[in-house]
């Protein structure tokens, strides 16, 4: 991460702790088997840090991006969005705080196919009640932000995967979310696409000053973090700056 920490240092728009996490656990149960994906699972994310969760397949970083993401709930534990505590909010409480406070990039784009790429965008604007005129033109800016101000008319098919996931970054930015996680995002992406959206996203860190956990199994990317945190059948290994 040197090189891009060098280029772009980040605006600490909010102090003190994103997230906080104390003995999270998270088991599913298959027939009569109880399977473990997290256990006991502590951790604090600073706001405006780039934080990578690395680990293997099956080693819980997904699972636990789900519980801070507020996409499941988790079976045991405490997980704490800039001081308040949201493992116990209501289904709609939930959902409001995901539209409005949280931002997400999926691995497999998400996007709506007959949309245009400005539509997109400003899906989630419309969906949290704001005026379609004021989703178009934070929509606008946001692409020109991620370099794609010229396809903003484009449908999904008639861009490549890394456009697609640029615009999914877009998308998952146009509420102003405070905290944005990304599970996997280089993963469907050649080597060059790959770098231009990890470093898309380094840039929108220090300029927005946004939060950024993201999951990876591919150690090229800890250099785009300020902090990783391995993982290992569902227990946090290790933590280093």
């Amino acid at each position: 991460m040197t090189e891009v920490r060098e280029q772009i240092e980040p605006k600490r728009t909010l102090m003190g702790p994103a997230i906080e996490v104390e003995h999270l656990t998270k088991t599913y149960r298959m027939g009569r088997i109880e399977v473990v994906a997290l256990s006991d699972v502590s951790l604090t994310i600073e706001a405006a840090q780039i934080v990578c969760i690395m680990g293997r397949s099956g080693s819980g970083k997904s699972t636990l991006l789900r519980q801070l993401g507020l996409i499941d709930r988790p079976t045991a534990g405490e997980i704490r969005i800039h001081g308040r505590e949201v493992t116990s909010l209501a289904e709609r409480e939930r959902t409001r705080t995901r539209l409005s406070r949280l931002g997400y990039v999926f691995q497999e784009y998400a996007l709506l196919p007959e949309l245009t790429a400005e539509e997109n965008v400003y899906l989630p604007a419309l969906m949290l009640g704001r005026p379609r005129r004021d989703g178009k033109q934070r929509a606008r800016e946001l692409l020109e932000q991620v370099g794609l101000a010229d396809r903003r008319r484009h449908r999904p098919r008639e861009l490549s995967g890394g456009e697609q996931q640029r615009v999914a970054i877009a998308r998952a930015l146009v509420n102003e979310p405070t905290i944005l996680f990304a599970d996997e995002p280089t993963a469907n992406l050649d080597t060059h696409s790959a770098a231009t959206v990890m470093e898309t996203l380094a840039r929108l860190n220090g300029a927005l000053g946004v939060t950024v956990v993201f999951v990876s199994h591919d150690a090229e990317d800890r250099r785009y973090a300020m902090e990783v945190v391995d993982m290992h059948d569902g227990q946090i290994t290790a933590s280093s700056s």
